[in-house]
C-alpha cells in the first residue's frame, strides 16, 4: 500500500513538472524577439522509470529550437531592416494536447493516492474493531 502512494506521488511530481513546462510554453508562445536574438525555447520534461517500485522521475528538461520561426512584420518595433521578427517555434495544438495528457495523468495519480489512503484508513478501522 505504501508503494502505491510512493509510486503515485512520483507520478504526481512528474506530471506537475510537465504541467508547469506546458503552461510556460503556452504563456511564451507569442513572445517576439529581434532576429539577432534567440527565440524563447519551448521546455519539454524528460521522464524515466525508476528502479523496481520507485515510480518515475524527471531526469531533465530538453529545450526547443532557439532559431524559432522568422515572420515578416515590418510594422513591429523589433523588426530588423528587412521587416522580420523571431517567434518561438511552439505548436499551440501540440501544447494543448500535452496539457490535456499531463492534466489527466495528474488526476489519475491523485486518485490513486486518495484510494490508497482510504484503504489504509479502512485497515486501521478493522484493527480497532477487533
Amino acid at each position: 500500500m505504501f508503494d502505491a502512494i510512493s509510486i503515485a506521488g512520483s507520478g504526481l511530481s512528474v506530471h506537475r513538472q510537465w504541467l508547469d513546462s506546458v503552461s510556460d510554453n503556452l504563456a511564451n508562445a507569442n513572445n517576439v524577439t529581434s532576429t539577432d536574438e534567440n527565440a524563447f525555447q519551448a521546455r519539454y520534461v524528460v521522464a524515466q522509470a525508476g528502479e523496481g517500485n520507485s515510480g518515475v522521475r524527471a531526469t531533465g528538461i530538453e529545450f526547443g529550437d532557439p532559431e524559432g520561426r522568422v515572420v515578416h512584420q515590418p510594422d513591429h518595433p523589433l523588426a530588423d531592416e528587412e521587416g522580420y521578427v523571431r517567434y518561438p517555434d511552439i505548436d499551440m495544438s501540440e501544447q494543448m494536447g500535452n496539457l490535456v495528457m499531463a492534466q489527466r495523468g495528474y488526476q489519475v495519480n491523485a486518485a490513486v493516492v486518495d484510494r490508497a489512503k482510504e484503504t489504509y484508513q479502512a485497515a486501521l478501522q478493522i484493527g480497532r474493531n477487533q
